[in-house]
């Protein structure tokens, strides 16, 4: 069997669970079982069947069970726990991808006496403090030594509680132990957060969920946003169970009861909606970007005096000379003050460069994707000893301090510059110093105004640690990338009651969906919120996420219902004619633009869409009237002479026809303008000079025989209206086909 395969079956069997259709659920779970040498599941599947068979038989018979509910909330637990263990069993025999290689492998390492292990870890915390105190020199081999065995202790932990799929009360106990022994540092208990996370992706544990909400009673902050990153993934993705355990969405409810945990709820949600846009960036940055610099780089050096600004740090000025650099790439400086306000509104703008770093041989460990940041990790001990020991420490400190970068980033800026000349070190360190200085005052200005600023930044920076796993791990294509989910935590069981209770966390999610135009998640969240009352600027903006999506019908609704209110007036009345536009009503787009134009008589768009209402209601004089004011009201203006001429060719003014089409074909006629200037030369008798226009607009770039054919009988009835003798358009015709071959 292959891991789709496995993965399809097990889906659908959960699938049919949570729909509550557990016949065929039963079915499927039998032919697993049975094709697949399950035996040792056979006989927990038919004690499961056949009490849901005698559940059945008593309801059918109307024998009246309180119990029934309660029995029936088991069988549907029981159920998704034998999908379960199914699942897992397969996978242990089939699977190829790497969690299940590395559990395979790791089954003979299992821990078996916690007690022992606990006392061997603090035994050496115990040894750290005792060389701290004396001193100890931290380059000493056999302090490194003992640093690389006892964090290898800490791996076999991780993998421990992430291969482990249910938990013995003697795990749980040693678990809750490890996690409140002052004496542990915290990136160790944080590791042992993520491998609670990424064994429940792959089995349900209810105690495992327990524990992760204990995690986050933890004062330490880098504990408890671990657990609560932990909690959301997990509660998302097990959302079709969450209804058969209200202690787990009970203890959510509690913990709703505290202002703070709701803003950091709303601040981790938005966190992972803004890891989409991601992508986005390193598409600005890749495609967009760096093409451009490249373009300008032979004098970038010169022009931008790159020295001086490593030397001089970073200041709050714009450079005078940045604006003559960039002429030959106009756009260019737009994309990097856009860039420069993702990074500072938190958007991950630095995944496109250090994804080029996570080559290192420390990331062929799967733990050290996710160990926080600390100068204590072994394999950095290595990089001081060929560094100036002040020069190290003060380099460590700067990246520990930097908000910005996130654990695994840190980790490859450290693995990077030993690979640097010491004098470009130096500079690279001078440069980082003020860069950090000045990013440390607006830090400190961000935590005096928001006292949950600490944690936004640590679940940012391990939000941004997952997205480099599941985008940039080698063997990634054996998990499920979470960052696939749509992340709509609204519609979740566990989520959606908190959300719609507090109407300002749904909103701020909405706002953010609307601003990034991910205008499906925004619709959903705004129109929950006009169910609890009419709001105009939420219909306006439900109306203009239905307009993005092209159902101009839904918008024309909104639009309409916000009509009822005095906001934004003109900007409401062109929308709905442009939905009227879109539905073909141009009577109605037509009156509505009327009524835009009262408001703002010098609007010029108002006056093309009113003169395009018109001319599609064959009303080409009064169009006219229209673009005449256009032109009137921005002389010179060359786009309209376009719409000008065709009107003017329609109601037979052929020489006014003429006039504007020639200064377009003066300036830079397109492959219309010189067809329909062919027409006006025919319909006033100047073949040889219409054939001769024609075959210009054949010849245009981006213009071909055949399509000049379609747009040349689609304009016929009009060339028979202005008197062209319909036997003499074959001949013309033709005649232009032998022209094209001369």
């Amino acid at each position: 069997m292959t891991d789709l395969e496995i993965k399809d079956n097990y889906s659908l069997i959960c699938k049919l669970i949570a729909d509550r259709e557990l016949k065929p659920a039963f079915d499927l779970t039998l032919r697993l079982i049975s094709g697949m040498g399950l035996g040792e599941y056979r006989d927990e599947y038919d004690n499961l069947e056949q009490n849901y068979r005698f559940m059945l038989k008593y309801t059918v018979e109307g024998i009246n069970d309180p119990e029934r509910q309660k029995i029936y909330h088991h069988l549907l637990i029981s159920s998704f726990d034998l999908g379960d263990k199914i699942n897992d069993n397969l996978m242990m025999k089939f699977s190829q991808n790497v969690e299940y290689q590395k559990k395979r492998g790791f089954s003979k390492l299992l821990i078996t006496n916690f007690h022992d292990y606990l006392e061997q870890l603090k035994e050496f915390y115990l040894g750290q403090e005792l060389h701290s105190l004396l001193n100890s020199n931290i380059k000493d081999i056999g302090i490194h030594q003992e640093a690389e065995a006892h964090l290898q202790k800490v791996f076999n932990l991780f993998y421990h509680f992430w291969f482990t799929n249910k938990l013995s009360e003697e795990e749980i106990s040693f678990f809750r132990t490890f996690l409140h022994l002052d004496i542990i540092p915290f990136h160790e208990k944080a590791i042992l957060i993520t491998s609670l996370t990424l064994s429940l992706l792959r089995f349900f544990d209810e105690n495992k969920i327990v524990l992760l909400f204990e995690s986050y009673d933890y004062e330490d902050v880098e504990i408890n946003q671990r657990a609560l990153i932990g909690i959301l993934i997990i509660l998302y993705h097990y959302d079709q169970r969450m209804p058969l355990f209200p202690g787990i969405t009970g203890r959510m409810e509690i913990l709703n009861e505290d202002p703070a945990f709701k803003a950091n709820l709303e601040k981790i949600i938005l966190q992972f909606i803004r890891s989409k846009e991601t992508e986005k960036i390193q598409h600005l940055l890749q495609d967009e970007i760096l093409p451009e610099m490249l373009k300008i780089s032979p004098n970038l050096r010169n022009k931008l005096s790159l020295e001086g600004l490593l030397s001089e740090g970073m200041t709050d000025d714009k450079n005078p000379g940045w604006q003559e650099i960039f002429r030959d790439s106009p756009g260019l400086m737009g994309k990097m003050e856009e860039l420069t306000e993702m990074q500072m509104q938190g958007d991950d703008v630095f995944m496109s460069s250090f994804s080029m770093l996570k080559n290192f041989p420390f990331f062929s460990e799967f733990i050290n994707w996710f160990i926080p940041f600390t100068p204590d990790h072994p394999e950095l001990m290595k990089i001081s000893s060929n560094m100036d020991p002040e020069e190290y420490n003060k380099f460590l400190e700067m990246i520990m301090k930097s908000p910005m970068l996130c654990n695994s980033d840190k980790y490859s800026f450290c693995f990077s510059i030993q690979n640097i000349t010491p004098d470009y070190k130096k500079i690279v360190s001078e440069s980082l110093q003020s860069e950090f200085d000045q990013m440390e005052e607006i830090e400190k200005d961000k935590a005096f105004l928001d006292h949950n600023h600490k944690a936004e930044t640590v679940s940012g920076q391990y939000i941004k640690d997952i997205y480099r796993f599941f985008k940039l791990y080698p063997q990634r294509q054996g998990f499920e990338d979470i960052f696939n989910w749509r992340f709509d935590f609204h519609n979740k069981y566990a989520f959606a009651g908190i959300l719609k209770e507090d109407k300002k966390i749904q909103r701020n999610i909405a706002e953010y969906y609307f601003a990034k135009n991910y205008f499906p998640e925004a619709a959903v969240i705004y129109d929950l919120l006009l169910q609890e009352k009419d709001d105009p600027e939420l219909l306006q903006k439900l109306a203009f996420c239905y307009q993005k999506q092209g159902d101009y019908k839904k918008a024309l609704d909104y639009y309409l219902k916000a009509d009822l209110y005095d906001l934004n007036k003109t900007w409401n009345l062109k929308k709905i004619a442009l939905c009227y536009r879109n539905l073909k009503n141009h009577a109605k787009a037509l009156e509505y633009y009327q009524q835009a134009e009262i408001l703002e008589p010098e609007n010029l768009s108002l006056h093309v869409s009113i003169g395009q209402c018109y001319t599609e209601l064959n009303q080409y004089e009064e169009a006219l009237k229209s673009y005449y004011k256009v032109e009137y009201l921005s002389p010179g203006n060359s786009k309209i002479w376009r719409p000008i001429g065709w009107c003017c060719f329609l109601v037979g003014k052929l020489d006014q026809a003429g006039k504007y089409y020639s200064q377009l074909i003066e300036e830079d006629p397109n492959k219309y303008d010189l067809m329909n200037m062919g027409h006006v030369q025919w319909c006033q008798g100047n073949r040889k000079a219409a054939l001769d226009f024609y075959k210009r607009s054949i010849n245009s770039a981006d213009n071909s025989e055949k399509e000049f054919m379609d747009a040349f009988h689609e304009d016929l009835p009009q060339l028979l209206k202005q008197g062209v003798d319909s036997d003499d358009v074959p001949i013309m015709l033709d005649q232009l086909r032998y022209s094209l071959h001369e």
